[in-house]
């Protein structure tokens, strides 16, 4: 067993300071030591994109990162994305549907939340792009692209 490290983040706006083994992953630190579930583990090579987070503001996929990466930086996760009341994205997604099972729906509102940062009047075909890395097992894209661009206009109308 390898010895404790101490990890130190502000996650959703809160310190969160655990010691943890070194080779303890991001999304592990989250789900067992903070006990945010709502990071999903999903495939353990950051294919699907459950897991996804932001990391000071950054698009993540937290199953390949180490805690230790984001020692001393700011981890949003779904639970502290809407902590204020619903996120544009979180409003667009239960308004068009943007879900089915519900599994890939906190990584792909993590994701989309990023995308719209960088690209905040996307085209159809920029949100299939920009969302490629996060997997729907029930084949829901279509409302979910519907949803990051009803997102997109709502956050462009409240400027």
């Amino acid at each position: 067993m390898m010895p404790a490290m101490q990890i130190s983040m502000t996650v959703n706006g809160t310190a969160c300071t655990h010691d943890v083994e070194p080779r303890t992953l991001l999304v592990q630190f989250l789900r067992e030591a903070c006990g945010l579930t709502g990071t999903k583990v999903g495939c353990d090579t950051s294919s699907c994109g459950a897991c996804t987070v932001l990391v000071d503001g950054e698009s993540v996929k937290s199953c390949t990162m180490l805690g230790a990466q984001a020692d001393c930086a700011a981890v949003t996760t779904i639970e502290g994305l809407g902590a204020a009341g619903w996120h544009p994205v979180q409003q667009a997604f239960h308004e068009k549907h943007g879900l089915q099972c519900g599994f890939c729906t906190a990584g792909m509102v993590m994701a989309a939340v990023s995308f719209l940062e960088e690209n905040p009047e996307p085209t159809e075909r920029d949100v299939r792009l920009g969302l490629e890395g996060n997997l729907c097992r029930c084949t829901g894209y279509h409302n979910i692209v519907v949803a990051v661009l009803s997102a997109a206009d709502a956050m462009k109308a409240a400027k």
